[in-house]
Order: C-alpha cells, then sequence, then structure tokens
C-alpha cells in the first residue's frame, strides 16, 4: 500500500491537485460555505453540517436541498429543533426514507442543547446519538478543520481508482480508509474531504468516469491500467427476498383511519394504516366494511422488498384500532403509505 501512495505523490501531489481543482469547481450546496467564503473568513456552521450529513446519509444531493432547506427555515439553530415536537418533525422528514434518522436527529438536537453545542472533535462527537464514524469525522473536518478520515462511497471510489485496488468491497474498506488517511491534509482537511466527495459525484462517478477532464489524471494508477470503469469491485449481493401484505385504507366522515407506527422499527414513529403483519406487526382489518381492491405495489426497503396490497372502504372506525386524523396531508406520510393513500383515494373517488 505504501507503494501505491509513494507512486502517486511522485506523479503530482493528488491533495495539491484536489485542492486546486475544488478551489474551481467546488459545488454550491444550500449548507456548504465554499472556498472563497473561507478565505473570506466565513466559518461553516457546524448545525447545518451535521444535519446536512444525517440527510445526505442514503439519500442524494438533489434529495436533500428541499428538505434542508425547510427545515433550516423552520428550525434554524440546533436549540429550535431541540424544542421541535416529534410528529412535527417526522412530518417534514416524510419522504427522505430510514426513518430512524429522524428519531435520531431529535435526540442528538437535545442532548447538543443540553451541552451548549457541538463538541468540536471527533471522538467528542462519537459521543452523541445517532451519530457514526464517518458523520462525526465529516463533522469534525468540515466544521472544526480537524484532520479526521472521512470515507463515503465517492472517497471509496476514488481511492480504489486512484492506487488501483483490486480486493473487493467490502474487503478493501480497511484500505482505502488508510488510504485516505495517508491523502487527508493538516490543512484545510474539510476541503479536501468536500473535494474528495465532489470529485467521487461529479467526474469520478460509477459508471462511465469522466478522466480526461479529472484532476488526478496523471497519478491515478487505474486509469493508466484501464481499469477505472471497473473498480471499486464489489462482492455479489445476495438478492433480497420478497414479502407480501396487506394494508387496510378506510375513510370514515371525518378522515382516514391511521395508526400511529411503533417507535422502533420499520416507518418508526410515522403514521400509516393498519396493515396484517408484513412488518412483523398488524393484525385483522380495522373495521367491518364493505372492502375493495385498490390496487398493489411493490416498495423496496433496504433488505428486501415488499409486494403491498391495498383494500379500501368507506366506514365507521373502529375505536380499538388507530385514530382518525382529518385534513390528512398525504405529503407528511412515508413513501410507502402514500403510495397506499393515492390507490385508495383514487378508487374510493371512482365510486
Amino acid at each position: 500500500m505504501r507503494d501505491r501512495v509513494e507512486t502517486a505523490d511522485r506523479a503530482g501531489t493528488p491533495g495539491d491537485l484536489l485542492l486546486a481543482w475544488y478551489d474551481r469547481h467546488a459545488r454550491e450546496m444550500p449548507w456548504r460555505v465554499g472556498p472563497a467564503e473561507r478565505r473570506a473568513g466565513i466559518r461553516p456552521d457546524p448545525y447545518r453540517v451535521w444535519l446536512s450529513e444525517v440527510m445526505l446519509q442514503q439519500t442524494t444531493v438533489a434529495a436533500v436541498r428541499g428538505y434542508f432547506q425547510r427545515f433550516t427555515a423552520r428550525w434554524p439553530d440546533v436549540a429550535a429543533l431541540a424544542a421541535a415536537r416529534d410528529e412535527d418533525v417526522m412530518a417534514e422528514w416524510a419522504g427522505l426514507g430510514y426513518y430512524a434518522r429522524a428519531r435520531n436527529l431529535l435526540r442528538c438536537a437535545r442532548e447538543v442543547a443540553a451541552r451548549g453545542g457541538f463538541p468540536a472533535t471527533r471522538d467528542a462527537l462519537l459521543t452523541l446519538p445517532g451519530i457514526g464514524p464517518y458523520t462525526a469525522a465529516a463533522i469534525a473536518s468540515i466544521a472544526w478543520d480537524e484532520a479526521a478520515v472521512v470515507v463515503d462511497g465517492n472517497v471509496e471510489r476514488v481511492m480504489a481508482r486512484l492506487f488501483a485496488v483490486e480486493t473487493p468491497l467490502p474487503d478493501a474498506r480497511p484500505e482505502l480508509t488508510a488510504l485516505a488517511a495517508r491523502l487527508t491534509p493538516r490543512q484545510r482537511p474539510g476541503d479536501h474531504a468536500q473535494a474528495v466527495m465532489d470529485l467521487g459525484a461529479t467526474i469520478c462517478t460509477p459508471k462511465s468516469p469522466a478522466c480526461g477532464i479529472c484532476p488526478l489524471r496523471t497519478p491515478c494508477a487505474a486509469r493508466a491500467r484501464g481499469l477505472a470503469a471497473e473498480l471499486p469491485r464489489k462482492r455479489a449481493k445476495p438478492a433480497k427476498p420478497v414479502r407480501a401484505g396487506v394494508v387496510w385504507a378506510l375513510l370514515t366522515p371525518r378522515g382516514w383511519l391511521m395508526e400511529r407506527r411503533p417507535a422502533r422499527g420499520l416507518l418508526g414513529g410515522m403514521p400509516g394504516f393498519p396493515g396484517d403483519g408484513w412488518d412483523g406487526a398488524g393484525g385483522p382489518a380495522p373495521a367491518e366494511a364493505d372492502w375493495r381492491e385498490a390496487g398493489a405495489f411493490r416498495h423496496t426497503f433496504t433488505h428486501f422488498h415488499l409486494d403491498l396490497r391495498v383494500l379500501a372502504a368507506f366506514g365507521e372506525a373502529n375505536p380499538l384500532r388507530g385514530e382518525i386524523m382529518p385534513g390528512l396531508d398525504p405529503q407528511s406520510l412515508p413513501t410507502l403509505m402514500r403510495k397506499a393513500h393515492d390507490l385508495a383515494a383514487a378508487a374510493l373517488s371512482s365510486r
């Protein structure tokens, strides 16, 4: 591995090349303090860095922009978010998925507010709820200029290609992390981390990397060997299992019958239609009613596919099952339940 690093260093100091490229081509994002602003003495807000990093987990920049802007308009600092009602935050989060992140977001905001602010080191950040090694390193690096090693999928891809690491992921992660650490500078570590991520997102992309305009094209070992498009290699993933289930969408004179899902587990803490147990919970239909087929669809979770039937009906709610939600805004529902709502609403409106 040391030979790989030294070869790249002799070929043109990748760190310097990256920072020079970033100074010219850094992406503009609502949570980012760009190179010119940094030179003018503007410092990143750790709250905005933290919020964006949590939102970006398993999600794209394009999907996050609107959510981030709405969150920061409504809760402009960590104290405001800490004081928010759980249901308000969960409703704003709806559609971003991975709802445990929203629950941890609130837990972390309240802990930070109780401490009087975000800690300034990676190790201290790791003591906060919901903050793991990647997020802690990103906040410490970007907000506090600690030379912490930030490694996400973009960084792994850039390292694998720059040093022609052919070991498949996830086995290659320790080596790729060590290579990223070797390149992380003491000066401008936050800009360096964002430069590598920007490079992976815009030029060193998973498919058809634009090697001809890459600032690391000269020292890149994979490009020299004609391997760039093949790396990083990955172990074959097993096929996702498929589950089947039903939800009952009951529309009463006062609104839709919904239930609040348990805090832990799939769609934790979010409102949803009663179901038949596809998630290990559930029970019988919520009321005697004239159920009709509203449609079916497949929804993919991290670990399985769900084929879901939607049954819809007009009727009175069983008071022992769920609660009536008058004036329900479908946009406040998680994506799975919003799809079910749309099918049910269409089926009932046609009768």
